[in-house]
């Protein structure tokens, strides 16, 4: 019995390099791709915007400062003058009230030159007030006088004369008509107010003006 033999081709698919068949390399993984493309142009935009943007703050940050510095500064000058202006009516009269002797005329010079008047007495409360811290042992002269000698008294800062609210010494004013000028006297320890000659020396009381704050 004969036996045959079959002959059959065989191929691998894993050919060696040795085939002579060239090989495709593997291609290489691709590079994966964000949606966002990167724009120079838009982070260039986004920059100069923050820097505007923090500008305008500084810029408003200097104004409010501004702002705030004048007002302060404002404050502190009102306070000031607030302090330079007040005054007690105790420590006006202690300091600048009263003066040494003069005349009539000189007195009332000097408080002008103060930005005062000779003191001119509205209230018997005022007056009260007033006398209670003088010398009974002194007179003063005070802002009422009769320039002409004709019995028509008038204050110096042209407040209407009224004598019922004048506080004389009882028979005072006299008709003397060399006693033209009012000044303030302790007789029998009563505090009044008295006709005397606008040359004799005494001392006087200024009154300053109201300050309006």
């Amino acid at each position: 019995m004969t036996s045959e033999i079959t002959y059959a081709e065989v191929r691998f698919k894993n050919e060696s390099k040795s085939s002579g068949t060239k090989s495709e390399p593997p291609a290489a993984p691709k590079e994966k791709t964000s949606p966002y493309k990167s724009n120079p142009g838009f982070s260039k935009a986004l920059f100069l915007s923050l820097l505007i943007l923090l500008l305008l703050l500084a810029i408003s940050f200097f104004i409010a400062f501004i702002i705030f510095f004048q007002k302060y500064s404002h404050l502190l000058k009102e306070k000031k003058t607030v302090k330079e202006f007040t005054h007690t009516a105790l420590d006006c009269m202690k300091e600048n009230l009263t003066m040494e002797d003069k005349n009539w005329n000189e007195s009332e010079k000097n408080c002008s030159g103060m930005k005062a008047h000779l003191l001119v007495i509205n209230t018997k409360a005022e007056q009260e007030f007033i006398t209670g811290k003088l010398d009974k042992n002194w007179a003063y002269f005070v802002g009422l006088s009769d320039p002409e000698g004709t019995g028509h008294w008038q204050w110096v800062d042209q407040t209407p004369y009224n004598q019922s609210a004048t506080f004389w010494h009882p028979g005072e004013p006299s008709s003397h008509p060399d006693e033209r000028c009012a000044a303030l006297n302790a007789r029998w320890q009563n505090w009044g107010l008295n006709d005397i000659p606008c040359g004799e020396s005494h001392r006087s009381i200024c009154k300053v003006m109201k300050i309006y704050l």
